[in-house]
């Protein structure tokens, strides 16, 4: 099965995708484009779906760039001949050419990030912990530092859990009302004194914080759709044993 890419206007004309889990080598649970080797999916599915996804980006296998993601606000600058592998971070920027930048998930945010007139490009994992720590902002800076500038930076958010599926407990919505009452526009009331949580809304306002003109969300819930992409949430409520990871990459 072929690959399904989904793209966005705002970081053409670079070669870069929102992958879904279809075309891969995975089956079961995993059925797809499972690419997450923290999966206990067989290993050797895992890399040959890697390879796909190198071989769509038009890199060697070995210059598709992931970390070790931990919802943090850290972020790696990826230069020379090797790029990181077990690096704990949250997100990676670069203006290697022959480098495509990936990111895990599976319900949290994937961002792609360019600024094709100083050839710097960024990607990040942004759950609703590490967005609220400041992992987007964190990458605009790392961009900078490497000659961007914040008017020619273009950021999309890719398939991520919406606000119809991302159910919230109480201690949640008062952690984010803790940061200003601001906060509370990204939540639709439920019942018991849940809350409904915007987390794309969310990632956008702060692409637009850090100064982002006009960022993206191609506006795919994880959850809703299961033929195109895993979802942890799903699984947990399907009480199945573990979850696919999507891939979202970026190139030069």
């Amino acid at each position: 099965m072929t690959l399904e890419i989904i793209t966005s206007e705002a970081l053409a004309p670079l070669r870069h995708g929102f992958f879904t889990r279809r075309g891969g080598a995975s089956s079961g649970i995993f059925e797809g484009l499972n690419c997450g080797f923290g999966s206990s999916d067989q290993a050797q599915a895992v890399a040959l779906n890697r390879t796909r996804v190198a071989d769509a980006m038009e890199v060697a296998p070995d210059r598709l760039a992931t970390v070790h993601q931990v919802h943090s606000a850290y972020v790696a600058v990826v230069d020379g001949d090797t790029p990181p592998k077990d690096l704990r971070a949250d997100a990676m920027v670069t203006t290697e050419p022959d480098v495509a930048l990936a990111i895990l998930t599976a319900d949290c945010q994937p961002v792609l990030f360019a600024d094709p007139e100083a050839g710097v490009i960024g990607a990040a994992h942004a759950g609703w912990k590490g967005a609220k720590s400041g992992i987007l902002s964190a990458t605009v800076e790392a961009m900078i530092s490497l000659g961007a500038t914040v008017p020619h930076i273009r950021a999309a958010i890719g398939p991520s859990i919406s606000r119809d599926n991302y159910e919230v407990g109480p201690e949640f919505h008062t952690a984010f009302l803790a940061d200003g009452a601001d906060a509370d526009r990204f939540f639709t009331p439920g019942e018991n004194g849940h809350h409904y949580f915007d987390l794309p809304g969310y990632g956008l306002s702060k692409l637009s914080e850090a100064g982002v003109r006009n960022p993206e969300w191609t506006g795919h819930c994880t959850y809703a759709d299961p033929a195109r992409f895993f979802s942890y949430r799903r699984s947990v409520h399907k009480n199945e044993a573990d979850y696919g990871r999507l891939i979202a990459a970026i190139r030069l």
